[in-house]
């Protein structure tokens, strides 16, 4: 049966007015995981720089690869939920942290551009801004993208 033309048209708005607030709402779980993370990052780097005596790139690697491997296990449990399955795999795993060191790349080069331009700081917030789009861009549409059904597999 067809709806009549007007209910399709509210009925295909609907769909879509929802789909974009669900995006909404994984940006911001992102941002909050990217908050708990930057947090995680921050302690891992001050015990191995301060308590372990690290210098600072082996200590700003190894709270990365912590903090990053956090955020992993973070986003697949709660803001991707739905497109993992809640499963951790080897390969979405690796797909994220390659997607980790696209937004430091692009972290850095917003901030080195924007400098010459803004002051450090204005610059530095636009660079977490624009790590913040290719994080979650990548990780929305490429490591956690929505996999078709498998045959044989429950929907749940």
């Amino acid at each position: 049966m067809r709806l009549p033309p007007l209910l399709d048209r509210l009925s295909a708005r609907l769909a879509q007015g929802w789909q974009d607030r669900a995006v909404s709402l994984k940006a911001l779980s992102f941002a909050l995981v990217g908050v708990v993370n930057t947090l995680i990052d921050l302690g891992i780097f001050l015990i191995a720089y301060s308590w372990l005596g690290l210098a600072l790139v082996p200590a700003n690697l190894l709270a990365w690869i912590v903090a990053v491997s956090a955020s992993y296990v973070m986003n697949s449990y709660i803001t991707f939920a739905a497109e993992s399955g809640r499963q951790l795999r080897w390969r979405s795993y690796g797909a994220f942290v390659v997607s980790g060191v696209a937004g430091v790349i692009a972290n850095t080069a917003v901030l080195v551009v924007a400098s010459f331009w803004i002051p450090v700081l204005a610059a530095k917030l636009l660079a977490i801004l624009a790590s913040f789009v290719v994080n979650f861009s990548l990780s929305h549409f490429v490591v956690f993208r929505a996999r078709a059904p498998q045959p044989g597999a429950r929907i749940e």
